[in-house]
């Protein structure tokens, strides 16, 4: 395989990796309507939860490799459902009983759930520990953790307790729609991908960049946190 083709299949990755990064932050406008808005808004937070998870390159991560080995839709489905679950207990709970925890630590522990999923992928738990985690187990409990990440941004903003449940529930509904329509995209990606003979030649590079884009949200967060 020629260096030419190797760029070929990295490139769509190297494109997609500073554009999700500029994009998962909160712009002005959003931050403005959050922390001013006291009334229930259905569709702004369903649009705003949408975006998130849309241009959310953590969770998108994880979830490429969630799918990456996935051919069947039945084992899509049980997956994603899982990931879902986890998250929007987590994020309902979280915010409607005020749990805090530090938005760095939990987007290292998220990072780390990207690293997670690389390793696993490459079958890294078999050869050094020679046992592997239940891997559905292991999706949902990340799942949780995520959804602690999304609480977490959100509680940044102190939105208003009298309008709280409704625009919650809201933003978890725009979240699994910018979920399904992102993972539809990687999905058909993946499918396609995977009839190629490119697809095992370069399972191990592709689940080795993920665990370095893992490694690198881990220290960005974790420089945030010791620098705060």
């Amino acid at each position: 395989m020629s260096k030419l083709s190797v760029f070929k299949y990295l490139l769509p990755i190297i494109l997609f990796i500073p554009f999700t990064v500029f994009g998962h932050g909160v712009d002005d406008n959003t931050r403005y309507f959050l922390q001013s808005n006291d009334s229930v808004q259905i569709v702004p937070f369903l649009y705003i939860g949408a975006k998130h998870m849309v241009t959310g390159y953590d969770h998108l991560l994880f979830l490429f490799g969630v799918l990456f080995f996935l051919s069947q839709k039945r084992d899509v489905l049980i997956y994603v459902s899982l990931f879902t679950l986890g998250h929007s207990i987590t994020l309902l709970t979280g915010v409607l009983a005020s749990i805090s925890i530090n938005p760095y630590l939990i987007d290292a522990i998220i990072g780390f759930s990207v690293f997670y999923k690389g390793f696993e992928n490459i079958g890294g738990f078999q050869r050094v520990f020679k046992t592997a985690p239940n891997t559905r187990l292991m999706v949902m409990i990340f799942g949780l953790i995520h959804g602690f990440g999304l609480a977490s941004k959100l509680q940044e903003f102190q939105l208003n307790s009298d309008s709280l449940l409704g625009n919650l529930v809201a933003f978890n509904i725009g979240v699994e729609l910018g979920q399904v329509m992102a993972l539809t995209f990687i999905f058909i990606a993946i499918q396609y991908w995977q009839k190629h003979n490119s697809f095992q030649r370069f399972t191990s590079v592709s689940n080795t960049l993920l665990m370095s884009c893992g490694l690198m949200l881990i220290g960005y967060q974790l420089t945030g946190l010791i620098t705060q």
